[in-house]
């Protein structure tokens, strides 16, 4: 067995493997970039080395050696990064250090998704009808695109994580968006080969788990569902699918354990697989990931088995003593993401001010048989995190921060669970999807499992996402109250003091674009707050706030002028405003004319440019695309909001901030008015 094991990833997936290695007795070894110097992963490994890219081969392999007394005598991928990546295996196959995951064989062979499809065809498993041939230029595409049909998906070859599938409906449709995908998957992979697919309408995202040995023993751990996605990329994954039946299972366990044998596969791996939602008998091959999946707890959870501790034990040489298991009961995975739902999902970063994580009850203990334990109890939640208080989340990586996962008897008692957990997890600082996720769960169609993976674009519309509550006002305004309260001095107290009565606090919070004014009278532990014009007694407590005859459990953390707030998984950020800034905010609204739109477009997020598309000085129309803003892995287009001239001084690779100004669209009719006067 290995003594040290190199951990060539960050975050949660890092921390994660590290706890399977020091349960097997293993030393292991973070690496780490400037941005995540005290990141998480790094302070619960035996050591850490700095390296200047979590992409770069040659730096993986110069850590595996750069730890006095505790040279690594593996690598372990983890997933996304380099983890499929043939160059990083051939490369620690150099320097004579083990690779943890399958040969070159698999990773070439499945990591080209045109060559995969065609590979597992002659292996008689079916495939989507498409086009897949190496070398296709746009042109290419753009003709054979009539050929294939629409609805399409325009997929990268080389690609992983949804990023760069593009659907499309119309041929008009389809040059620009494989420029964007090309762009994506370039940088994404390094690789921007294309292929389409035709598109399946209800289509359900169903995998199957394999573990295979280097003795020729292949077994599939049952499936995972997967179809709850947004652009592709999964949120909630299960085990089993509330759609297959025993005998589909089998046979989708088996087409699985086929492709796997068709490469000789070692070691962990996923094999993807389209289910309609309209014929579930019937399922056609997507792509095999020669990795460890995000979701692979779901997996763990009902069938007992440390994953990670047997890719360790297979890449050592071990036989796998295993069966395939019986599952046992049903469990639920939500992903906590750095993001903002109520305003298009875009990225969050920021300092994490206060942290509450769900009680982990149900973690694996692995032993020396690779089995392992859940809880004992009818339902158990297990937390993968990356988080600590105190922590910085950086725009410049994958915005997924944990998972949250449930197991219980049935699904129901699973969901049940996971909405517990998820209402008992606070993360002030940044803004999450968590108040998202729980709506997402709670809905009948995701209860009753009539999933599909366009199930989350149509309850968009359908959600409403809480408006902060007089509850909620009033401890913000306490919050700020009571740190300019100074005891002892009146002269250093908001008390209003006048002859007679007193003037209350004025304390204007803006969330979300609205601004609510609340005011304070008296001190913080005995305050009368007036809230739309209702008074009610109020004060701060250790667990939240006291409004009225309610005693309000709350999550309260001041952070200069902005006060966070958390409840049941639910968070808002309540900005205190002075008198000039909202004087400044009401001015601006009154001179906005209804109807006319602002010619001043500004970055949605703190991000990198990644495109310009058009030139300072050129005319452009309302909806066009003038430059593209990258940030955690997604891509979001800045587009004119008016026909006019545009001004914009922007370039690839500059960097920008959340409500910078970009660029500025001058409209003819604006100049035509500047040149009368």
């Amino acid at each position: 067995m290995f003594s040290a094991v190199l951990v060539a990833n960050r975050g949660e997936i890092s921390c994660r493997i590290t706890r399977t290695l020091h349960s097997m007795g293993i030393r292991s070894i973070a690496v780490y970039t400037e941005h995540d110097r005290d990141a998480k992963h790094v302070q619960v490994a035996d050591a850490a080395v700095l390296i200047d890219s979590y992409l770069s081969v040659e730096s993986i392999v110069a850590a595996a050696h750069a730890v006095d007394g505790m040279q690594a005598d593996a690598v372990h991928p983890g997933y996304g990064f380099l983890s499929e990546n043939a160059s990083l295996a051939e490369a620690c196959a150099a320097a004579g250090i083990t690779f943890i995951g399958p040969g070159v064989e698999a990773l070439e062979i499945m990591g080209d998704k045109i060559a995969s499809k065609k590979h597992v065809t002659e292996r008689g498993v079916a495939v989507i009808p498409g086009i897949a041939e190496p070398g296709m230029t746009n042109d290419d595409l753009v003709a054979a695109a009539t050929e294939v049909g629409f609805p399409l998906l325009i997929k990268p070859s080389a690609g992983g994580g949804g990023k760069g599938m593009t659907i499309v409906r119309e041929p008009d449709a389809v040059a620009g968006a494989l420029d964007s995908a090309r762009r994506v998957a370039s940088a994404a992979f390094g690789d921007d080969t294309l292929f389409l697919e035709r598109l399946v309408e209800k289509p359900r995202h169903i995998e199957v788990q394999v573990l295979a040995d280097s003795h020729g023993t292949i077994i599939h751990l049952g499936e995972r569902e997967c179809s709850l996605q947004r652009r592709h990329q999964k949120i909630i994954e299960e085990a089993p699918s509330p759609l297959l039946d025993e005998a589909t299972r089998q046979r989708i366990g088996e087409a699985a354990c086929e492709v796997a044998r068709s490469v000789s596969y070692v070691g962990a791996g996923t094999v993807e697989f389209l289910v309609s939602d309209n014929a579930p008998d019937e399922f056609f091959f997507m792509e095999m990931n020669t990795r460890l999946q995000v979701e692979h707890p779901v997996t763990e959870m009902v069938t007992g088995i440390d994953l990670v501790e047997w890719q360790v034990r297979i890449a050592a040489g071990e036989q796998l003593t295993v069966e395939a298991p019986t599952l046992t009961g049903h469990a639920v995975e939500a992903r906590i993401y750095s993001e903002d739902p109520a305003n298009d999902f875009l990225p969050s970063a920021g300092q994490i001010v206060h942290l509450h994580e769900a009680a982990d009850g149900s973690a694996l203990s692995a032993g020396t048989t690779g089995t392992a334990t859940a809880s004992t109890a009818t339902s158990s939640v297990r937390v993968d995190s990356s988080l600590i208080q105190g922590g910085t989340v950086s725009a410049n990586y994958d915005p997924m921060l944990a998972k949250v996962i449930a197991h219980g008897a049935t699904r129901a008692e699973a969901l049940q669970t996971l909405d517990r957990a998820l209402a008992d997890t606070v993360i002030l600082g940044v803004t999450t999807n968590i108040e998202f996720l729980r709506a997402l769960v709670a809905r009948d169609d995701v209860q009753a499992g009539a999933l599909d993976t366009g199930l989350i674009e149509r309850a968009l519309t359908e959600i409403e996402f809480a408006a902060p509550t007089p509850a909620v006002l009033a401890a913000a305004a306490l919050s700020i109250h009571s740190e300019r309260w100074m005891p002892g001095s009146p002269w250093q107290q908001p008390s209003g003091w006048r002859v007679g009565q007193h003037r209350p606090a004025r304390y204007r919070l803006a969330s979300a674009g609205q601004v609510h004014e609340v005011l304070v009278a008296g001190p913080p532990s005995a305050a009368e707050v007036t809230i739309d014009g209702t008074t009610s007694p109020a004060r701060l407590t250790s667990t939240g706030v006291e409004w009225g005859t309610q005693s309000i459990r709350l999550a309260i953390e001041t952070v200069d002028a902005t006060v966070w707030v958390g409840q049941e998984g639910t968070s808002w950020a309540l900005t205190a405003q002075s008198r000039a800034e909202s004087l400044a905010a009401h001015r601006a609204t009154l001179a906005r004319v209804a109807g006319v739109v602002d010619p001043e477009l500004r970055s949605p997020m703190p991000g990198t440019v990644v495109a310009v598309a058009v030139a300072n000085g050129d005319s452009v129309t309302a909806g066009q695309t003038v430059l593209t803003i990258e940030a955690m892995k997604m891509e979001h287009p800045v587009v004119a909001t008016l026909d006019g001239v545009v001004d914009i001084s922007l370039k690839p690779g500059d960097l920008v901030t959340r409500d910078q100004i970009v660029a500025r669209i001058e409209s003819p009719q604006a100049s035509t008015e500047g040149e009368t006067s």
